[in-house]
């Protein structure tokens, strides 16, 4: 909500003459239709105005310094402010002074998207943190899916434009030019894999079990020991593929049924860390505005980046899940943040 206007001086002028004249301080707010307590405000201190909001000062750079950054961004229009900041080997600057800076010479937008929660989904993904609140999570397998395309996502072609520079051409091609869809799994601080699914494809419960079979359980599972099956919990969302009863049926021959089946509740990408680990690869193959030619070549940064993920980050996301749970229960199933 926007902030109202201070007291004209002819209204606080009819406030004097009111007062004068004995009129209370409700009547007054009344006759000059303003809020009772910005009159009452007024009257305990006639001299008091709305404070104004004061600016902080930001950190100087010199001119010297201002130049290299506006060169930069130039040459680096879609770089996050931070690494326009670096190229400039400008250290010590915070990302509000950095932003405050740009933002003299330059605009980005990000749009946010997130799947709808209703009533329902809110208690599921209650009962689900209940449940799961003693787990040890070292233990879990966390999986899921991810689409690659050759262009990247829309919203990321955005950066720091300088004022009177043009905008960088970019291909534009449809459903960005095709893409690659990656499965991939995090447990404890190992990565498995990731693979990649045939192109041409399309996962359905008999292809998603054969593509389990192909390389998770062939190239991975099979090499665990008798003691790590035992103990280990697969965890996968509710997509149609996954939550079956064919696919279902398919895992329980696996003995991975019951317990150790995670069960998942709805709408919840912000509870898998594994979609964290896709922000870190997609941050990478896709930094300043990159597009690929051809299937092979994002297949190829894919893997590039998931192999410069290293355990410690890994384990960071798996030790998330206590903090998660605590702030689903604490949201009352709401979104949290990750």
């Amino acid at each position: 909500m926007g902030q109202k206007k201070d007291l004209t001086g002819s209204e606080k002028s009819k406030i004097v003459r009111s007062l004068a004249e004995g009129c209370s301080s409700l009547k007054i707010a009344k006759l000059l239709k303003r809020d009772h307590r910005t009159i009452k405000r007024f009257i305990q201190n006639s001299q008091q105005g709305r404070k104004k909001r004061v600016e902080k000062l930001r950190r100087k750079i010199t001119a010297h310094e201002l130049r290299k950054v506006k060169r930069a961004a130039a040459k680096m229009p879609l770089a996050t402010s931070l690494a326009i900041f670096q190229s400039c080997n400008i250290t010590g600057v915070p990302k509000s002074t950095r932003c405050a800076i740009l933002r003299d010479m330059a605009k980005a937008r990000k749009a946010e998207r997130r799947p709808p929660l209703n009533k329902t989904h809110k208690l599921k993904r209650q009962d689900w943190a209940k449940k799961y609140l003693k787990t040890d999570f070292s233990k879990v397998l966390w999986t899921d899916e991810m689409r690659v395309s050759l262009d990247g996502p829309d919203g990321w072609a955005r950066g720091w434009i300088g004022k009177g520079q043009r905008a960088p051409v970019r291909l534009r091609r449809q459903q960005g030019g095709g893409g690659v869809l990656v499965w991939a799994g995090i447990i404890k601080d190992e990565l498995v894999g990731p693979f990649r699914v045939e192109d041409g494809v399309k996962l359905n419960s008999q292809s998603y079990c054969q593509f389990l079979e192909d390389t998770f359980f062939k190239q991975w599972y099979r090499k665990k020991s008798a003691s790590f099956k035992k103990n280990m919990i697969f965890m996968q969302d509710n997509a149609p593929s996954h939550a079956s009863k064919y696919s279902t049926a398919w895992l329980a021959r696996k003995l991975i049924k019951e317990e150790k089946l995670m069960t998942w509740p709805p709408c919840s990408p912000d509870l898998n860390p594994i979609e964290n680990l896709w922000s870190i690869i997609k941050c990478e193959i896709y930094k300043e505005g990159k597009q690929y030619t051809s299937l092979n070549s994002v297949w190829e940064a894919v893997v590039a980046a998931a192999r410069n993920v290293d355990g410690e980050q890994i384990k960071t996301l798996t030790e998330s899940m206590d903090g998660r749970l605590l702030s689903v229960l604490a949201k009352k199933g709401g979104y949290i943040g990750c």
